[in-house]
């Protein structure tokens, strides 16, 4: 979605800079309106660097963020007995029973999809900063 948007306003900037029919001619002027609009160019794939190197630090830290929660969750539920639930409840009738005599499988299965998930979020950013770094290097003047 960020590279469609993206990818709008440098189309939406390469039309506005092929409407303009300069004039050359020796004057001041135009150099100042030259340098001003290279500026702002230069500017612009200045933000778009900064913007790949904040996704690249957000993934990195979200990825150790991930494998440290994994392994510590993963070492409290194997660290109590096997045969004790993770947690229990005052009645111990029907559903409740049955949901804390499961809690060990809930618990490991909520972690996985957990994971997963997270995984699939960084490996989605990683291809994005890809498609967007192929982008710059593509429209590089």
């Amino acid at each position: 979605m960020i590279i469609e948007i993206g990818m709008t306003k440098d189309k939406a900037l390469e039309e506005l800079f092929l409407a303009q029919t300069p004039h050359f001619t020796d004057s001041d002027a135009f150099m100042a309106s030259l340098t001003k609009r290279l500026d702002a160019v230069e500017y612009l794939k200045q933000y778009q660097e900064r913007t790949i190197r904040r996704y690249k630090m957000a993934m990195v830290v979200a990825f150790v963020v991930g494998i440290i929660s994994g392994a510590v969750t993963i070492a409290l539920i194997l660290s109590t007995p096997a045969d004790v639930p993770l947690f229990t409840f005052q009645v111990q009738t029907g559903f409740l029973l049955w949901l804390a005599q499961n809690s060990r499988l809930f618990a490991a299965a909520a972690l996985s999809l957990l994971m997963t998930a997270g995984i699939f979020s960084i490996i989605s950013n990683v291809q994005e900063i890809m498609h967007m770094h192929m982008y710059l290097e593509k429209h590089r003047v």
